[in-house]
């Protein structure tokens, strides 16, 4: 039978990332998935050597503006374990808040995608609608709809009054109403099944060998979440990995919808746990040492290595973001699949290329 090489993307009318796939096709069939990583390339993590360790938060709020606040709180939280610095408790439930609700934006954004690579655009229309209003709680609280650029080293840099507490809470309460409206559609619509219900499928033995991360993890069946290192304010919120054990492509739709009402229920309790403490720790002297951080991203873990060495500048930093641990177990499964089935798939373990080519 006659092989032919489909090149898929970089850039492509379903997919929204710069991905690049050389699907081996057999007819129909895909029998090998080459990836093919490096097409967009920054050098954001050269520059930890021009810019001092605080100017470097914005660099890494740009490594992805969709989940800018979890990047710069896993770069804040590496350099206040290297300086010592302990951050106020208010401070860390903010974190919780401004980091939930970029989650939330997050999952509402791909479950519209996810909607789109299959033809439902209605669902699309509707939970990108969704998303708005979590988007404008974004601007109002801290100035701008994705990277929002609160967190510094020692704490935050925005505060919340009471009326907008009160906003937030309201807001969440139609937010959530409105997600759980569409949970017969996401999960029992003839058209999302037909489309994702035993295509792709990862086992959980795989998901672990291959080093898996996030909803693409634990919608295999294991229940790992970094948030389970009770770092920001986590360490007071009662928190449980949301689990699916099917390992497929609505396995892990079924995760990310449930992880957008677990996200809301975060939020809110962060919100009842604001005390009146400080925003931002006294900050002293220079970071010096090596640290590792990890963090949940809406993808998956995050992990920030650094190193000073007592200057201003930093030595190192380097980057390992959730989408590069989810390429190996992505070409795992792609080959058997239909042809046709291969934006859905791609689009399953929400690929962020900006993440994962820095």
């Amino acid at each position: 039978m006659a092989r032919t090489v489909i090149p898929f993307g970089p850039q492509h009318p379903v997919l929204p990332e710069p991905i690049h796939l050389s699907l081996v096709v057999e007819d129909e069939k895909v029998v090998e998935a080459l990836p093919t990583l490096g097409y967009v390339h920054r050098g954001l993590e050269m520059l930890a050597t021009k810019r001092d360790y605080n100017q470097m938060i914005q660099i890494v709020e740009r490594v992805c503006g969709i989940c800018s606040m979890i990047h710069s709180l896993c770069y804040c939280q590496g350099i206040e374990e290297m300086m010592g610095i302990e951050v106020p408790r208010r401070a860390r439930m903010l974190r919780v808040v401004w980091s939930e609700l970029h989650r939330l934006h997050s999952h509402l954004l791909w479950l519209g995608l996810f909607a789109d690579s299959f033809g439902f655009e209605a669902l699309f229309m509707q939970l990108w609608k969704i998303r708005e209003k979590v988007m404008d709680l974004n601007e109002a609280t801290t100035g701008n709809r994705v990277i929002v650029s609160v967190n510094v080293v020692g704490g935050v840099r925005a505060d919340l009054d009471e009326s907008q507490v009160r906003w937030i809470k309201e807001t969440l309460v139609d937010v959530e109403a409105s997600i759980k409206s569409l949970q017969s559609t996401i999960m029992n619509d003839r058209t999302v099944c037909r489309r994702t219900k035993g295509i792709g499928i990862l086992s959980k033995q795989a998901a672990y060998d291959l080093g898996a991360a996030g909803p693409m993890l634990r919608a295999s069946g294991v229940a790992q979440d970094m948030r389970q290192l009770k770092y920001a304010g986590f360490d007071e919120i009662p928190f449980e990995p949301v689990v699916e054990t099917a390992g497929d492509c609505w396995a892990r739709g079924a995760v990310r919808f449930r992880e957008s009402l677990q996200s809301i229920d975060l939020v809110r309790q962060a919100l009842d746990k604001l005390d009146s403490s400080e925003l931002a720790a006294k900050v002293k002297g220079k970071p010096e040492g090596e640290v590792i951080t990890r963090v949940e991203q809406p993808r998956g873990e995050c992990l920030y290595y650094l190193k000073g060495n007592g200057d201003k500048f930093l030595d190192r930093v380097r980057i390992r973001t959730p989408t590069f641990a989810n390429i190996p177990p992505l070409a795992a499964i792609l080959p058997g699949l239909d042809f046709a089935d291969v934006p859905v798939v791609v689009l399953s373990i929400d690929p962020c290329i900006s993440c994962t080519e820095r």
